[in-house]
Order: C-alpha cells, then structure tokens, then sequence
C-alpha cells in the first residue's frame, strides 16, 4: 500500500517542475517543503537569467539541459504569461589580453550549439556606450525571468493537475519498504509518516542530508558557495546583461551587470565559499564591487551601489577544483530503491528546470 505515486522533496524551480510533469502526467504526486513558502533557497536568490548554454562543457548535462531548457522555459513563459524578456547579453574584453578568452568562450559556445556574434570596440560602443572593451560576443538567446512568477506558475500547475504541495514540512528519515518508500518527519510540528512509491531528492542545498537520512551510499560531498549583490540606484544605463571576462583560476563569471524586468540595475555574484549557510552581504564590499565594475564600466559610482541580497550555490567542487557536472542518481548508485537523487543543481539550474523535469520523467517512467 502507498498513500502516493511520487514524493518530491523541495519545493524550488527544478523540484516544482518535476511535480507539474508527472502530475500532468497523470501520477499522484506531493511536493514536501521544509520552508513556509516555495523556492527561497537557490531558486530565488540569483539573477533570474535565462542562460544560452556558453560556459559550461561540451557534452556535459548542464550544457544539454541549460540548452534544452532554454528553449522549454522561454516556451512556458509565452504560454503560462510569466514575465520574462529576452534581451541579450553582452560578454566583453577590456583588454587584448583577454581577447583569447573572448575567443574560446566563442568556441566552446559554438561546441554546445549556442551561436555568439563576434563584435568589435565599436560595435560594442554601439550597443552600450558606457562600457569600455575592445572586442566583444553577443548572446541573443540570453534572456531574464521573474523567478518568482516561474515558481508560482509551476505550482499553479501542480495543483491544477490535482498534485499537491505542503509547506513547514521537513523529512527526517526515508526508509525502504516492499514497493516503496517510507518518509517520516514533521509538518507543522506533528510527526508524520507517509509511503511512496517513489522520490525525487531535489533538496537543492539539503540534497546531501536527505540522501543520508535515506541511508544511501555514495554520497557527493557539498560546498556552500555564497554569491552577494548590490543594487545600483538609478537609471540604468544598460539596455544588455554585461558580463566580463571570467577572472583566471576564479570559480564564478565575475561581477557581472543584470536587470530586472522593472529596469533595476545591479551586479553580481561575488564567490565566497562558507561552512554554515549565510545570506548576509557586507556593506563594507561596496568598494570592491566598486573596483570590479570599473573594469567595463568606468562611469560607475561607488556610493549608489547598494548591498541587495545572497545567495549560495550548492556545489559539487570546493575551492581551486575543477567545475562538476548535475549528479543524477539512482538505485544503480546510491543503492536505495525508488530514490532520484539530483545533487549539485547550481547554475543554471533555473534555466534547466524544465528539461530536467523531462530527463527525470524518463528515469521515473523506466522503472
């Protein structure tokens, strides 16, 4: 006996997407949030950029998904009116110097299926006068998303294919039973225990400690990584994303300039790995920020930045080690039957959702 098809643990973009999908899909399906409301870990606190795909490794999950993904979010968005824009983004170089790296971000985009349009000082100065380079990709496929309409979306969905969503509840300890799986713990303070047949792990942040709670093997080790922003009071003088060049041997795409879909201006993320989960940002950064948007914006002034929120990146690699992948594991790994673990869904995770939601219907389907 199981009270539902399908568990979800973890109420963020990529864990409400995977619920819309198999409830539409016809399954019995509960979303389980330990917060009070859905998405306000990672999916909430980022830029709410829809990537293209450039960055990340040919033949990769992320660069498939990101890519994949793109296209289904900029589709959902037209057909369920979330609010989103597809601007642009504007990735330069400042110097010659970094005119190789300009190059092979164009290389390894071309790789993913991801076309750039090479741009010179000039036409640079064209598109964003205020911002100093001297070459210059443009991304047309990069866009922007209110994150939280995405989510609200996405749970409207859930419910309106009769799944259901429970907030302010937290699961203790999965156990493996006879055709299925058994989730103990506490929802409003009362102690619950409901069955399964199966469940999605997409924890995000708490990934890592439900698979122990689930007794599984193999478990990847987790790296908090905080990235701050500042707003930037004022007009923007920006009608593109900016991003610089990725600084050598750092583990983020530099303090770059996003906009929101009310024109809002601000820079970010820093890279600044943690022990414990923090989301304070340090008025005392504004100067380095300060000094890191001078490299492509010259005009900028210190005193109208403005400390805005944080966010942390679960990922698989701590300081100094190679970028991983998406972990996506089942029984075959972790060795507990009926559990799909997702681990390491950092960027671009929002823009992948969808995709993984389909990539994860798939698994959950073949069993």
């Amino acid at each position: 006996m199981v009270d539902v098809d399908l568990v979800v643990i973890g109420a963020g973009v990529v864990g409400l997407a995977i619920a819309q999908r198999m409830a539409r899909d016809g399954r019995s399906v509960l979303v389980l949030e330990q917060e009070d409301a859905p998405g306000l870990h990672c999916s909430s606190r980022n830029s709410e950029v829809i990537h293209a795909g450039i960055y990340y490794a040919p033949g990769s999950l992320k660069a498939q998904l990101c890519r994949q993904g793109r296209d289904l979010l900029y589709a959902w968005c037209r057909d369920y009116a979330v609010p989103h824009q597809q601007l642009g983004k504007l990735l330069v170089a400042v110097n010659e110097s970094e005119i190789p790296a300009l190059q092979q971000l164009q290389a390894n985009a071309a790789a993913n299926g991801v076309a750039l349009n090479w741009l010179s000082a000039a036409e640079v100065h064209a598109r964003e006068p205020q911002v100093r380079a001297v070459a210059g990709l443009l991304s047309p496929l990069t866009g922007i998303v209110d994150s939280h309409a995405l989510l609200q979306s996405f749970e409207a969905a859930l419910q309106a294919a009769g799944g259901e969503l429970l907030c302010h509840t937290g699961v203790e300890r999965i156990s493996a039973l006879d055709g299925g799986l058994e989730l103990t713990g506490r929802s409003n303070a009362e102690a619950f225990s409901l069955r399964a047949r199966q469940v999605v792990n997409a924890g995000g942040l708490f990934a890592q400690q439900l698979q122990v709670a689930a007794g599984a093997q193999h478990v990847a080790p987790l790296h908090l990584c905080q990235g701050r922003y500042f707003s930037y009071s004022g007009r923007s003088p920006f009608s593109h994303l900016v991003y610089p060049m990725p600084e050598a041997n750092a583990t983020g795409l530099g303090v770059h300039a996003t906009l929101d879909l009310g024109g809002q201006l601000r820079f970010g993320p820093d890279v600044r790995y943690l022990d414990t989960l923090d989301y304070q940002v340090d008025e005392t950064l504004r100067d380095a920020f300060a000094a890191a948007i001078a490299r492509y914006w010259p005009g900028v002034e210190a005193g109208r930045l403005q400390p805005a929120y944080a966010g942390v990146r679960p990922k698989l690699s701590g300081p100094g080690e190679p970028a991983r992948d998406f972990v996506i594991q089942d029984q075959s790994v972790h060795g507990v039957p009926g559990l799909f673990a997702l681990l390491g869904i950092e960027s671009p995770g929002l823009t992948s959702s969808l995709a993984l939601a389909e990539l994860v219907a798939q698994r959950l389907d073949a069993v």
